[in-house]
């Protein structure tokens, strides 16, 4: 099953890659990993810190690698009961180091409702941003829908293999600006390594600002999530 998974991912980002081409945007394709760690205070407070590199793989029709931002990010969790929770985050970007552009302080508020009526996991996701750089500030509103489930037996156990897959609508509104709607697709095979380590990689495409002129983005994901 991860053989075909993994298969099919390929498959997935050749095809749309094909149809970038044929688009009037080039495609840019960026490698990103990430580290996360988590860690719950008590039953009702958790607390998340991650760090975030984005790295260019492909854009104007070469391959490269160069790094185009780093990132670090704080979430603080209150859960109401196992299904619903309000977060808070803040995160900083640093972009000047790298590229001709400015740094990004980045506030974030969250509302997350998880249901798993059987061995499927639903997730919904609501998501404000206040992104703050030296030229302006960006107000964005997202919603997350997410699927996750194993992929051996009914329930996840210590060196298996799970699957997750999300769709992500994005709208961005700057004052003098029109808006801006993105829209994401996601999908990634994970592994509960053990209790307290994850790893997970998959892809992600984005279409963003479709609105107006489309710009097409592939993400190559990977994330090494470590629970104290």
């Amino acid at each position: 099953m991860i053989t075909s998974y993994i298969r099919n991912c390929i498959a997935f980002a050749i095809f749309l890659s094909s149809f970038s081409v044929r688009s009037q945007n080039d495609l840019v394709a960026f490698f990103e990993p990430s580290f996360a760690v988590n860690h719950k205070v008590n039953d009702s407070y958790k607390v998340n810190f991650a760090t975030v590199a984005r790295n260019y793989m492909y854009r104007d029709e070469e391959a490269e690698f160069t790094m185009r931002h780093l990132q670090l990010v704080h979430f603080s969790t209150f859960s109401f009961n196992s299904n619903h929770s309000v977060s808070g985050g803040i995160m900083y970007r640093f972009r000047e180091n790298f590229e001709d552009r400015s740094n990004e302080l980045r506030f974030t508020q969250q509302y997350n409702y998880a249901h798993r009526p059987n061995i499927l996991r639903f997730g919904h996701r609501l998501r404000t941003e206040q992104r703050i750089t030296t030229n302006n500030t960006v107000h964005r509103f997202r919603y997350r829908f997410t699927i996750d489930f194993p992929l051996l037996g009914e329930k996840l156990d210590i060196g298996e293999p799970y699957f997750v897959a999300n769709v992500e609508s994005l709208l961005s509104v700057v004052k003098a600006n029109a808006p801006q709607i993105d829209q994401r697709f996601t999908s990634q095979i994970g592994w509960q390594w053990s209790t307290s380590l994850k790893f997970q990689t998959g892809l992600e495409y984005r279409f963003e600002n479709y609105n107006q002129s489309t710009q097409e983005i592939l993400f190559v994901l990977t994330s090494v999530i470590l629970k104290l």
